[in-house]
């Protein structure tokens, strides 16, 4: 497992339920100049290789066959080289946008010790639906986001890196509030 300086990099993971508004943070935090390890483009990259067509459906699947035959912590693994090129380029912040499963958590965790955040953005289960249900792309039904809940919840071990974060933001409230709360966060995680 690589072991990296505990003063070369500052990584922060963005952690939540779909809808609590993961992207949005993670979009804030990268406006503010930190390169982005995304997660789903390792997968993207896999099914492009593959010749398989990227639908909601067939990136579920591919993502929990693909955790199946490589390990839970794949993408961690893969987030690891991704984070070392950046870091080996002058890059000492980095956000990490898709990190799901507690395997890769305790992968991400035993690469980079205290070197890691992990922001919970989190929020009331009607709201992350109704924010679903009304996004410009792929919304959701009441019963296909309680599925995905469930689905993320059961086969991805998405609650571990949820409940051990080091930080939560509740984001119940309007936008710039978001964003205030993430400039708490940031200015404080890595607080010598």
């Amino acid at each position: 497992m690589l072991m990296v300086s505990q003063s070369d990099i500052r990584l922060v993971g963005v952690v939540g339920m779909p809808g609590a508004g993961k992207t949005e943070a993670v979009e804030y935090i990268t406006a503010k100049g930190w390169p982005k390890v995304y997660f789903g483009g390792f997968m993207y990259d896999e099914m492009r290789k593959r010749g398989i067509e990227i639908t909601p459906e067939s990136q579920q699947l591919f993502r929990e066959d693909f955790r199946a035959r490589e390990g839970n912590d794949i993408f961690a693994r893969r987030a690891i080289e991704e984070i070392s090129r950046l870091s080996a380029a002058g890059q000492h912040q980095v956000v990490l946008d898709g990190l799901y499963s507690w395997s890769e958590y305790r992968t991400l965790k035993h690469a980079y010790h205290s070197m890691l955040e992990v922001i919970a953005i989190v929020a009331p289960r009607h709201l992350r639906h109704h924010r679903l249900a009304n996004r410009p792309e792929r919304p959701f039904t009441e019963e296909e986001s309680t599925m995905r809940d469930y689905t993320e919840i059961e086969n991805i071990e998405k609650g571990g890196p949820i409940a051990i974060a080091d930080h939560y933001i509740i984001n119940d409230g309007e936008l710039d509030e978001l964003h205030k709360k993430i400039d708490d966060v940031l200015a404080g995680a890595f607080a010598e």
